[in-house]
């Protein structure tokens, strides 16, 4: 920021009242800030991400392209990449009219029984915080503000509004802080302060905001708050710039008391309004002078599907893949992840895409001439999932679809939405939730087979269903828990049986009470549909391994669903929900060519992973995800993804896992070693360790040496190596540092650094990685606290895992007091 800049931002700052610097810090509705017209500040749209923008609506009549989730994106382990990925973020807010994407999440994979894991990128902090950094470059080079999230240790869900995250000092500094301190490297226009605690201060209120954020990182952009964590005025005192959702009754009128009689100085505000207006210019919401960047013109779907097939791995390949299109006569594809894949988690990350490609689709797509047989395998769904939109019919409209209709206690129609889905969210826009008493939904259902189902709904409501103008349920779900945000994402289900007949039309009609609003959040979610039906597990399993023994090969789609990974909520165990697991013991013992499909963003435990020919993690690819995975299994793309966090083969082996809190408290007594550090603290072999993934060429390394001066920064370690295959590939080469002796604990091993190689077939390449002095040091929590350089002997060692590294060369640190030069 200029001199020129910061002076006439100042000035008009000088222009604006009390009341309405109050009222811009405050925020002035679900998604916006408040607009100043009379200084040329208009409001600024604030969305959520990072798989894609959903825009100031949950609406499936607006919607977004639906990108690969974090875990897919970063197991690409290419920056440029991750780049394009912001680029196209970029595209995407701006479409939509956002100025503020609420994204990347940044947090660590500490447990595996994160509920929010598919949205953060790894366990390892230095390349969470390399790849966050370009996400931050690539949207923001494009105009469009980044908010990194969630500051700082909101590493799982249980208790989060209140946890108290108790963690050392140092692995504070060189794991969580880390991810965050490279993307405000780079210049990130804002940051999410957390929910939780840390040291006993809500992030909110928490000095961490100040230092070392704004002191030592300087940051000069705009804390923003996770919706509804400012909770009280000592965040009007901390480094807290903007409280949302607006108007935050917390600061508001409060606020503007608390100014009025000294107890918060108009300079704290001050200097909120300032970043503030900062981030206004810089995404072009101060005056017409503005002009920021623009967004590039991209094609999303194509490159929603190559990063699907860059952040696919390939776990296990026993000659299978790829698959020799011409030989294939006749494919079993099996599994309920199959048809209705999880492209994307749950909670605030969903977007709402125009189309999804399921494993189904996109395995018929690509082979036309061959037979493709679907079999459901067994049972993944929990509760109701939406109703088919081509069996809908709007009462109202005779089109797809069913009406909506928001009414007030004597019911009068104050809002009627003809809608596309029966899976609905309200949150922000205009409906008038909190005016409205009840809301009616209609539809006509056609059957498209005989089925003995059970229907119902969703919701945190009491609700009465009607079919053909008979009640069948009156109702109000049980909560299980306390987070209300969670029972919002994932409402709990209540359902009834009914007779399905193939044409038999059903009139539909579902009312829903609305109780009063309560502070600035009102929303309501419902999804009126089905749930699974009573088929015979055992008859469900023998169908498919009858079709797998029919077929050439097969391929057993398995996952989680959506009461398993999502915002609110932990795991509670990492087994595949349901009969997955013998399901695919039962397909493998029918055809030995059977290839495994996971659908999960967080590790899930495969215990026949060696009685299979081949598995596949696609992680949640966003709506491309059946296109990416048919170029996988038919070669036409090299499967591009390397693992970002330990899979284990036993719960039992994890070495962290606990996330939930004991009186309050969440104590990371593992201090710094956490992921793959752990796991070789521990001495336990995972199922797969950390940066393992297969392709479809093979490669040699050749030679590794180091260039330069190690203590100044400036040394760079070469790696030489070959695809010796047959084929095009990609690699990626890992560097990791170890130390024999050390005075300090230290990770057994841990990564400096790695670069993406591709190859054509025969093809010799050279990777560079830079070694900064950084990669060596420690924090030292001594009299003032700094970073410290250990003198010593340090091996270096190449490979392509955590374990597989055969090349090493040792450096020689010299000891430097860090403290005295920073």
């Amino acid at each position: 920021m200029t001199a020129d800049d910061h002076a006439r931002l100042t000035g008009l700052i000088r222009q604006l009242t009390l009341e309405e610097k109050v009222a811009l810090v405050s925020g002035a509705d679900v998604w916006t800030t408040t607009p100043i017209e009379r200084i040329g500040l208009r409001a600024m749209v604030l969305s959520d991400g990072p798989a894609g923008v959903r825009g100031p609506v949950w609406d499936e009549r607006s919607p977004s392209l639906s990108l690969p989730s974090g875990t897919a994106l970063a197991s690409s382990w290419d920056p440029a990449l991750a780049y394009r990925f912001g680029a196209v973020a970029a595209a995407e807010a701006r479409r939509q009219g956002v100025d503020v994407v609420l994204g990347p999440t940044i947090n660590l994979h500490r447990s595996p029984l994160g509920g929010r894991h598919f949205e953060c990128f790894s366990e390892d902090p230095l390349l969470t915080g390399e790849l966050a950094a370009a996400y931050v470059r690539g949207l923001q080079d494009h105009g469009v503000a980044a908010t990194p999230k969630h500051y700082v240790a909101n590493d799982s869900e249980t208790e989060r509004f209140t946890v108290d995250v108790r963690v050392g000092e140092r692995a504070l500094r060189e794991l969580y802080l880390r991810p965050f301190e490279l993307a405000v490297e780079v210049g990130a226009w804002a940051v999410m302060s957390a929910y939780n605690s840390v040291g006993g201060v809500t992030m909110t209120e928490n000095a961490l905001l100040e230092t070392p954020l704004n002191t030592q990182w300087g940051f000069d952009g705009v804390v923003v708050s996770d919706w509804t964590a400012v909770r009280s005025l000592d965040a009007a005192t901390a480094a807290q710039d903007l409280a949302m959702p607006g108007p935050a009754p917390a600061w508001s009128d409060a606020l503007l008391a608390a100014v009025r009689d000294g107890r918060v100085g108009e300079e704290q505000v001050d200097r909120k309004v300032l970043r503030l207006l900062r981030l206004a210019q810089r995404v072009g919401a101060l005056d017409d002078t503005a002009t920021p960047a623009s967004p590039v013109a991209v094609d999303g779907v194509a490159f929603a599907r190559e990063a699907a097939v860059e952040g696919t791995v390939l776990l296990r390949n026993e000659g299978e893949l790829p698959w020799d299109r011409p030989a294939l006569r006749r494919v079993a594809v099996i599994g309920h992840n199959a048809k209705v894949a999880r492209t994307q988690g749950g909670g605030s990350a969903t977007v709402i895409p125009e189309h999804v490609v399921s494993p189904l689709d996109g395995i018929r797509a690509a082979l036309p001439e061959t037979q493709v047989d679907y079999e459901l395998g067994a049972v993944v769904q929990e509760g109701v999932a939406e109703l088919p939109l081509d069996r809908l019919t709007n009462p109202v409209t005779g089109e797809p679809g069913i009406r909506v209709a928001f009414l007030d206690t004597d019911g009068a129609e104050l809002l009627g939405e003809d809608r596309r889905s029966t899976a609905l969210v309200w949150l922000g826009g205009d409906a008038p939730i909190a005016a409205a008493s009840r809301i009616e939904l209609t539809t006509t259902f056609t059957p498209e087979a005989d089925e003995d189902a059970r229907l119902g709904f969703a919701a945190v409501a009491t609700g009465r269903v009607y079919v053909n103008d008979e009640l069948i349920i009156d109702e109000t779900p049980a909560l299980d828990g306390g987070d209300l945000a969670a029972a919002f994402l994932a409402p709990p289900s209540v359902t009834e049986p009914v007779r399905l007949v193939a044409g038999r039309q059903l009139r539909i009609r579902a009312e829903f009470d609305l109780g009063p609003a309560e502070g600035p959040l009102t929303a309501f979610a419902v999804t009126l549909g089905l749930a699974s039906g009573a088929a015979d597990p055992d008859d469900l399993i023998a169908g498919a391994a009858r079709a797998a023994a029919d077929a050439d090969v097969a391929v057993v789609v398995v996952g989680t669903n959506a009461r398993v990974e999502s915002e609110g909520y932990d795991r509670t165990a990492l087994a595949l929900p349901g009969r997955q697991d013998d399901l695919v013991r039962a397909v493998a013992a029918a055809n030995p060519r059977t290839v495994v499909v996971v659908n999960a963003g967080a590790p899930v435990l495969l215990p026949w992973r060696d009685e299979v020919a081949a598995v596949v993690l696609g992680y949640f690819g966003g709506q491309e995800a059946g296109a990416a995975l048919a170029d996988v299994l038919l070669g036409a793309a090299e499967p591009g993804g390397r693992l970002t966090t330990t899979w284990p083969a036993a719960v039992e082996d994890v070495p962290v896992l606990d996330v939930t809190p004991h009186d309050g408290v969440l104590d990371y007594d593992e201090d710094i070693h956490i992921g793959y550090r752990a796991w070789l603290k521990a001495g336990t072999e995972p199922a797969f360790p950390f940066g393992f993934g297969l392709g479809y060429t093979t490669w040699s390394l050749d030679a590794l040496q180091v260039d330069g001066d190690v203590a100044s920064g400036a040394a760079v370690a070469r790696v030489t190596l070959t695809n010796t295959g047959t084929r095009p590939g990609k690699q990626v080469v890992q560097l990791y540092a170890e130390r024999d002796e050390s005075a300090v604990d230290r990770p057994v091993r841990w990564l400096v650094g790695w670069s993406v190689v591709r190859a054509a077939a025969g093809e010799h390449g050279v990777v560079d990685i830079p070694l900064p002095s950084r990669a060596f040091e420690h924090w030292d929590g001594g009299r003032d606290g700094g970073w410290a350089l250990e003198p010593g002997d340090v091996r270096l060692r190449a490979g392509v895992s955590v374990t597989d590294l055969p090349l090493d060369v040792t450096v020689t640190v010299p000891g430097v007091d860090l403290n005295a030069v920073r």
